[in-house]
């Protein structure tokens, strides 16, 4: 029986910053909830004890950020919205029942959208979060500004976790998607039914579908 043919898509180095990205987020997801919510305060034990927590919160969201960053530099210019985005984006209907729309490069509407999505984000959290980090900077703001900064600050984790729910249940959905991140290949079939133009651009084939 002969080997199925692999396309590498993610380096070592690349998985790695992803899952120390992806660990940071759980831990302070799960932090987040716990000092926000007082039904989830029970969750502050992710860290040992409350107190624990509100210490170690705000370096794992630094590491979070630079990790993030790392990615973004490195993607950026494959995440820019294109003609055919948007016709993806208009066929989600389509692309759930398995049948993908549009000449889709390295990434499709879907993940482009939650790429600037996390940017946004966390660029809003690491501003806030430095707002109202004690003992370090809080008290260098005004008790308003801090205010407002908290309630950013829980906007921005609210909608970064719900993007992040949709971003693990698309991978899961998409059969190869969590290989590409665990063993950093997908096959020729993957990458030539869910992202044509990159196949093309990886490959060299010049047959556009």
């Amino acid at each position: 029986m002969s080997k199925e043919k692999l396309i590498s898509r993610y380096n070592a180095a690349e998985r790695i910053n992803h899952w120390i990205v992806a660990v940071c987020f759980v831990l302070l997801a799960i932090s987040g909830l716990a000092f926000f919510y007082p039904a989830f305060f029970w969750l502050t034990g992710v860290f040992g004890t409350p107190q624990l927590a509100r210490i170690i919160h705000p370096f794992v969201g630094v590491l979070m950020f630079l990790g993030f960053f790392r990615q973004f530099f490195r993607y950026w210019h494959h995440n820019l919205f294109n003609k055919e985005d948007i016709k993806w984006m208009l066929s989600v209907k389509q692309v759930l029942s398995g049948h993908e729309v549009g000449d889709t490069g390295k990434y499709n509407g879907g993940q482009k959208g939650m790429f600037w999505l996390m940017t946004g984000c966390l660029l809003v959290l690491i501003c806030t979060g430095v707002i109202i980090w004690r003992p370090y900077f809080a008290y260098y703001f005004p008790i308003e500004l801090i205010r407002v900064a908290l309630l950013l600050h829980a906007w921005s984790a609210l909608m970064l976790i719900a993007g992040i729910v949709v971003h693990v249940y698309a991978a899961i959905w998409v059969r190869g998607t969590i290989r590409a991140m665990v063993e950093g290949v997908v096959t020729h079939a993957w990458a030539k039914k869910h992202h044509p133009r990159w196949y093309r651009e990886v490959t060299g084939d010049k047959h556009k579908p």
